[in-house]
């Protein structure tokens, strides 16, 4: 049993959904009573061009003023609404090599990134999914903006393809609903197809998916339809078998926010 507070940190780039990634945190904070802060880096050419050394200090200078009102105009709102404390910190930097360091620093239970289109090649313009995907062996919450978690909500969850919870911080957010878990996976053979099933659980109904090039298509439409907040995806199984599709794919293609588990 974890003795300590759980430690949620949020990455964002302070765009307009920076709030609603923020409410998708603080759901998830008060499930598991945990800690909240707000990371955000800043590349040092976006704030100083070719200035003298004075010019440039006064410049930055101006701009941690501007970064510190502009967290707290969107932090503040929030906090009074939900009655929570989100803490923040901000750098300008190398955006990876801060970020790193305040993973080592802070070593956070989960983070939390935003989920950007396909199109849009990389979140903070770095490829940081991928970056934290690697440098973050814990659990990753990839919020959709469009189907954001809301705080005192009882959520609703689903599990993709064969996802088992494990450790306790999954399982008190999976025990903090009393609705049926949805599970959807994807079959490698034709005697599973078209069938719905209950799984040892009886509090949890299974959705049997053919293989194919429109699968994650399907399973998008079926979360929606079934109104499911947050999908269990274990981010290992889906990079090494070849029966799953890849998390890449995963991520980008799922209309819904993920909870990637180990």
């Amino acid at each position: 049993m974890k003795i300590n507070k759980y430690n949620i940190l949020v990455l964002s780039d302070l765009n307009k959904s920076t709030s609603k990634i923020l409410k998708s945190s603080v759901s998830i904070a008060k499930i598991l009573n945990a800690d909240i802060n707000l990371f955000y880096a800043k590349k040092p050419i976006e704030v100083v061009e070719k200035e003298s050394q004075l010019s440039a200090m006064r410049t930055i200078n101006k701009e941690y003023f501007s970064i510190d009102k502009n967290i707290k105009s969107i932090i503040s709102p929030i906090s009074k609404k939900y009655n929570v404390t989100i803490n923040h910190a901000f750098t300008i930097g190398n955006i990876k090599n801060e970020i790193a360091k305040y993973i080592d620093k802070t070593k956070p239970d989960i983070i939390f990134l935003e989920k950007r289109k396909p199109k849009v090649l990389s979140f903070f313009g770095d490829n940081i999914i991928q970056f934290i995907l690697e440098k973050h062996k814990g659990t990753i919450i990839i919020t959709d903006n469009k189907h954001s978690l809301e705080p005192n909500k009882e959520l609703s969850l689903g599990l993709f393809n064969d996802t088992t919870p494990n450790g306790e911080l999954i399982k008190n957010i999976i025990n903090s609903t009393q609705k049926p878990i949805k599970a959807f996976n994807i079959a490698n053979n034709s005697d599973r197809l078209n069938k719905e099933t209950f799984l040892k659980d009886s509090k949890t109904v299974e959705y049997i998916f053919s293989k194919g090039d429109n699968v994650l298509k399907n399973i998008s439409n079926y979360l929606i339809k079934s109104n499911v907040d947050l999908l269990f995806v274990n981010r290992e199984k889906n990079n090494s078998n070849s029966i799953n599709p890849s998390i890449k794919d995963v991520i980008n293609k799922l209309n819904c926010s993920l909870i990637l588990t180990t």
